[in-house]
């Protein structure tokens, strides 16, 4: 089943690895831009929804949404705007440029992931998109997402719990978002950078060593599941490729 495509545009590279990350993990497809030139280069047509700082570089989101307003091909993908400015007048400013919704920093990741929803199902029903499949619109659908499963091994991304043959596993956060990150891309291979600019972003320097070290303990952890994480010589890991 095909998935929203998300756009995170946001010149804190941290920050929009980190939302990327929790919308991959969330069941979306996303990508990231960290300038609103480097956004306005790529196929901006093929996103379900952008989410848009406003203070950035030479080019604000102010300024990136009145383009993407003024195109034809453009001016229906849903916009919410994540910024730290916000007083009233911004917030006002920003919703009168057609923008979807504006969430101010700091945030909760749930909070986004909610508007998100929120914002898609609007769209949808309103017909200003066309998404490429539905998101979950009831209780029980969105817990079917955020619970991930192979055979006896599943994790349940809300309560950030492991269980193994329905035993619960004691897991270091690194150790959860490793196995979340494989077990959302079956079949991807990480390469080791990749790897550590999604699960270790917050960290100031990490070497490639800490990857595989974490690797081979969960593999540890999960037991006779530990088969499924792969790896290819000379490229990374990968989840039942």
């Amino acid at each position: 089943m095909e998935i929203y495509k998300i756009l995170v545009v946001d010149d804190e590279p941290d920050l929009c690895e980190g939302l990327k990350l929790n919308l991959e993990i969330e069941g979306y497809e996303a990508d990231a831009a960290y300038s609103a030139e480097e956004a306005l280069e790529m196929d901006l047509p093929s996103y379900d929804l952008i989410l848009l700082d406003v203070m950035m570089g030479k080019m604000s989101g102010f300024e990136m949404a009145r383009i993407l307003k003024r195109n034809p091909a453009t001016s229906s993908i849903p916009v919410i705007f994540c910024t730290a400015k916000n007083a009233d007048d911004d917030m006002i400013a920003g919703l009168n440029l057609g923008a979807d919704d504006y969430v101010t920093k700091p945030y909760n990741i749930r909070n986004i992931l909610a508007r998100i929803k929120s914002v898609l199902r609007r769209t949808e029903r309103s017909g200003a998109a066309t998404p490429a499949n539905p998101v979950a619109t009831t209780k029980e659908e969105v817990k079917q997402k955020r619970i991930i499963r192979e055979e006896g091994l599943v994790i349940d991304l809300d309560q950030i719990v492991c269980t193994i043959d329905e035993v619960p596993v004691r897991m270091p956060r690194k150790e959860f978002e490793l196995l979340s990150l494989f077990m959302s891309n079956p079949g991807k291979i990480f390469s080791r950078e990749d790897i550590l600019q999604k699960v270790w972003s917050d960290e100031v320097v990490v070497v490639n060593r800490v990857v595989d070290v974490n690797v081979t303990r969960l593999r540890a952890k999960i037991g006779k599941y530990g088969k499924l994480i792969v790896t290819r010589s000379g490229y990374g890991y990968g989840f039942k490729v």
